[in-house]
């Protein structure tokens, strides 16, 4: 035997202290006396000695279970990869093999738990994987020895009691819920573990004999739970249990049914319960006879749903500021308090200041941007960084500094298996931690520590930080505090207003009036009136920089009245200058804007980045964020899916309309980014409808296709790459199924009805009002017969009303038509036809005369002469030498010479097609140079006007030379004779 061990008396290590071989002589008697002690031993390569001596050395605790349990050498020599969960579950069922009571079942945890741990250092100290390896295998440990007790104690006492029902006999389950760093799948080599014991519905236990409530059945079953993990017994513990953070803490009852829960969130829930709820997880449950998964699993979703609802509010939340500011302050406070300066967890720097700074963010967002629902801290850094809450680099840098962190914390608690995360004083402590994190010595370690933790300082320092306020700001912020109580003279305040540029001093001080003294403010809560009093002043400063001051005044009091009794609206931009001067300025430049923040709140968060809000993204990017922000979103939620997606619309046409109020974006680029907007929201409707009819009919002819039969034809507007603000959408729909086939689903339909009511579904999900408006206005009558038509038809039937019934207008309408969302073969056969259609030789006397009559006609319906001052104004869109003549020539362009030209049904939008004109010779340079550059005028005002929310009816001398040009060309083209 002794000879197995004899490099302990020859190896030169450092680390062979005497402590450590101490150890190993115990150890040698012990294998001296065991039958295996020859095969343990042996076991002890030189390379497997080394190991063994670090890991010794480090950990006092691996010492004291290896002398237990020796047979834990032969395992830790055959380590070399992280251990997982179904290890640990094949373990555990070694262990369970012999319980067969309450005190075999405790020792059996105890000793699972501590040969378990060993396994546990030993990996972390060889750095055999990553830190989540070690955080997960913590948590797997604590989620098995908790379903553990709960199985052995369940079925005990439903042996005795019988099994907790519901008014209906329903069997009623035990849910347990994991908080804090167990819930995040984040524990450390000694953490409590934090529970909270629910259950879903009130009633009794199924012996008529020998009933108990379901609430004390659960409370007792709670209680024997805690005592096998947490009390210490000569095998030591399993995890100390922490009860506090259930509802009404140490006072309350033990347990809770779920209505009990929600009526305590609801109505006592505070915000330190709801920072704390974004950790929580389902890490147990009552396994019983009469339960399904399916059933088990209702429950748990029914239980994280109320609990979603309430930890996140539905957009983003600045009413949370506060609390968490106290939350901060709190924390910097016990720092100094308890000195904590060398604590890696509490101190200043520390781990908990890095789960600060995610956890604010989520709360504040989450409700909003649900990809932050999501209690893993590693995961959550990098998608705040994406947001745009941490500075580009920072989510690296914090993710560095916690793993750092938390691998000291693993290295302090592993030497004796203790709760603490305090930094060694002791000389010789500090040099192993140093060793046992990789140093040669305690200064190098220190250095590297300390410049982890002033990243994390600074980086939680400006976390929700109070908004700063420049010195000269005071005396005018008093000023105009003044003026909004309404303390001032009315001269006075007349004369301050009119020296700070306001158009209209009284009406100003009008709107001041009737917003103070109205029954809505004049019954706010006391918090609502501090917030309306603190943003009202800094309101009045901002607009007066502007160059109608009581014009934005009045716009921007239309969001206040509409947010007024929800005031973290008003907080956040009080939190935020930045975002407030954005608004200022954009409300200044244009009501629509206006109007749209005050119909729709939530959007003042695209305000708060510059960055985002002035750099629209390309279309995969566009896709690529619908896509995230409906993922968590459940398939059959309708009603979610539809109110997210308008809201996303409603965001990226705000930053659109941003982007071109303020020249970031050029015309062409404004009506690409809508369009775009447009296709990727159509998509992703076809895709939801397409799901939602596959659910309910089957497939038709059951092809199991991921994606439908189908494409959406956008005409218009849309076809021609040419959206506007607040543009409808003029599609039609078609279809390529076999005709007289079926779905395969028990409820089968035809496929015509099928994509019918496919059709039917897109226009419900795009046309209707919900609480945040409409998606799009959707136009179908462009489809073959219009409106008597069949909503959806087959690609044969669209070419057979082309070819044989169309007028010589669905013909123009079809130049400017694409598909834009739906099937790529069907998508290329539709091309097909398109140009088929256009490319036919047309007589062009009685292509002219159809051309001609058709604008003739519009301009009598919707031109300026119907009105009684038509001398005097010019409608941009409908009169003579305005957008509908240019695309009228367009359009009769490409049906004139398209069969010998084909080039001009390659593009879909004017301009390009105007560009191929030249190209083919078939209209000059200059022509159509001419008629571009009048186009985009033209358009551009048009987009200006949207803006402005004024008519397309402007002063008749506007744009004169461009109306005088395109009139011209248009003469010139329908002359008689002309080819």
């Amino acid at each position: 035997m002794k000879s197995h061990l004899a490099w302990l008396n020859t190896e030169n290590n450092p680390l062979l202290n005497d402590d450590v071989r101490l150890f190993f002589a115990r150890l040698e008697e012990k294998l001296d006396s065991l039958d295996d002690g020859e095969a343990i031993a042996s076991a002890i390569t030189d390379e497997f000695a080394t190991q063994l001596i670090f890991c010794c050395y480090n950990s006092a605790f691996v010492c004291d279970q290896l002398y237990k349990f020796p047979d834990l050498i032969v395992a830790l020599s055959q380590v070399s990869a992280p251990l997982n969960h179904a290890e640990l579950v094949a373990q555990w069922q070694q262990h369970a093999q012999h319980i067969d009571s309450v005190d075999s079942l405790e020792q059996a945890l105890r000793e699972f738990r501590n040969r378990a741990m060993v396994g546990i250092i030993w990996r972390d100290l060889h750095r055999m994987g990553q830190l989540e390896d070690t955080t997960g295998a913590l948590t797997s440990l604590a989620e098995i020895c908790t379903q553990a007790a709960l199985d052995y104690h369940y079925n005990l006492l439903a042996t005795k009691f019988g099994q907790p029902t519901d008014k209906q006999g329903a069997i009623q389950p035990l849910l347990v819920l994991g908080m804090g760093k167990l819930g995040a799948g984040e524990l450390n080599l000694s953490s409590d573990i934090d529970l909270i014991f629910t259950f879903p519905q009130s009633g009794n236990t199924n012996n008529p004999d020998n009933p108990l409530s379901n609430q004390e059945f659960f409370s007792r079953l709670g209680k024997k739970v805690i005592h096998s993990l947490d009390a210490k017994t000569l095998h030591g513990f399993v995890f100390r249990v922490d009860m506090r953070l259930r509802p009404y803490g140490q006072s309350g009852a033990l347990v809770s049914n779920f209505d009990s829960l929600e009526d305590y969130y609801q109505t006592q829930g505070r915000e330190w319960e709801r920072y704390a709820m974004v950790k929580a997880r389902i890490i147990a449950a009552s396994q019983a006879e009469g339960i399904s998964d399916a059933e088990h699993a209702h429950y748990k979703r029914q239980l994280m749903t109320l609990l979603r609802q309430f930890t996140y509010r539905k957009y983003v939340d600045f009413s949370v500021i506060d609390a968490l500011r106290g939350l901060k302050q709190m924390i910097t406070q016990e720092v100094k308090r308890r000195q904590l300066e060398d604590d890696v967890k509490l101190g200043p720097g520390g781990i908990r200041e890095v789960e600060f700074i995610a956890q604010a963010f989520q709360l504040i967002r989450g409700g909003r941007d649900t990809q932050l629902q999501d209690n893993r801290l590693l995961v959550i850094l990098p998608q705040l960084e994406e947001l745009n809450c941490l500075p580009p680099g920072t989510a690296k840098i914090l993710a560095d500094a916690y793993r750092f962190l938390r691998n000291t914390e693993h290295a302090i608690q592993a030497y004796r298996d203790e709760q603490t995360q305090r930094l060694p004083i002791n000389p010789d402590d500090q040099l192993r931690l140093a060793r046992g994190m990789g140093f040669d010595d305690w200064q190098s370690f220190y250095q590297q520590l300390n410049t982890h933790r002033d990243v994390v300082k600074a980086e939680f320092h400006e976390v929700i930080a109070l908004p700063e306020e420049k010195d000269d700001q005071c005396t005018v912020d008093s000023l105009w505090q003044q003026i909004w109580q309404g303390q001032l003279d009315q001269e006075v305040a007349f004369d301050i207003l009119a020296k700070h540029k306001h158009e209209a001093p009284n009406t100003t001080l009008s709107l001041l009036d009737e917003l103070r003294e109205s029954s809505t403010v004049q019954t706010l809560q006391a918090a609502g009136k501090e917030r309306l009093d603190e943003f009202i002043p800094r309101l009045l400063a901002q607009i007066s920089a502007t160059d109608t001051p009581t014009q934005t005044l009045h716009r921007i009091l239309k969001l206040v009245k509409s947010v007024i009794r929800r005031s973290a609206y008003l907080l956040l931009l009080i939190e935020n200058p930045g975002a407030l001067s954005q608004l200022v300025k954009l409300t200044a430049a244009s009501p629509w804007i206006a109007d749209r923040l005050a119909e729709h709140p939530a959007l003042l968060d695209e305000l708060l980045d510059a960055r985002t809000l002035y750099h629209p993204p390309e279309k995969a990017e566009l896709q690529a964020d619908l896509h995230t922000t409906m993922l968590r979103i459940a398939e059959d939620d309708l009603e979610t899916q539809m109110e997210t997606l308008r809201h996303f619309r409603a965001a990226h046409m705000l930053r659109v309309a941003a982007s071109e109020l303020t020249g970031a974006l050029p015309l062409m680029k404004v009506s690409d980014y809508l369009t775009y907007m447009a296709e990727v929201i159509v998509e992703y409707v076809v895709h939801l409808a397409w799901g939602q009819m596959v659910a309910k009919h089957g497939y038709p002819d059951g092809d199991k296709r991921t994606h439908p039969n189908f494409i959406v034809v956008g005409y218009g507007k849309v076809g021609g790459i040419e959206l506007s603000h607040g543009s409808d959408l003029d599609l039609v729909f078609i279809h390529n199924a076999n005709t007289s086939g079926s779905t395969d689903g028990e409820r089968s339909i035809d496929n015509q009805t099928f994509y019918m009511r496919m059709g039917q579904k897109i226009i419900h999900i795009m046309n209707t009002q919900t609480v945040n408006g409409q998606l799009y206005e959707v136009d179908m009558r462009l489809r073959p017969s219009g409106n008597s038509g069949m909503l959806v038809t087959t690609l044969s039937g669209f070419e057979k009303y082309q070819k044989e019934s169309a007028w010589t207008w669905e013909h123009q309408a079809l130049v400017r038509a694409r598909v834009i969302a739906g099937d790529s073969e069907l998508a290329d056969q539709f091309d097909q036809v398109r140009r088929a259609i256009l490319g036919q030789k047309r007589e062009l006397a009685t292509l002219r005369k159809d051309v001609t009559e058709m604008r003739e006609k519009m301009r009598k319906h919707l031109g300026s002469d119907t009105s009684d001052d038509a001398s005097k104004t010019f409608n941009i869109k409908q009169d003579a030498g305005g957008i509908v003549d240019i695309e009228f020539m367009v359009q009769y362009a490409v049906l004139a010479w398209a069969h010998s030209q084909p080039a001009l049904l390659r593009y879909t939008d004017n301009i390009r097609i105007l560009e191929c004109l030249a190209e083919s010779q078939l209209l000059s340079a200059q022509e159509v140079e001419q008629l571009i550059e009048a186009y985009k005028a033209l358009r551009s005002l048009g987009h200006s006007l949207a803006l402005q929310q004024q008519a397309n009816l402007v002063d008749g001398t506007s744009l004169e030379p461009e109306r005088e040009t395109v009139i011209r060309i248009w003469q010139q083209l329908f002359a008689v004779g002309a080819s």
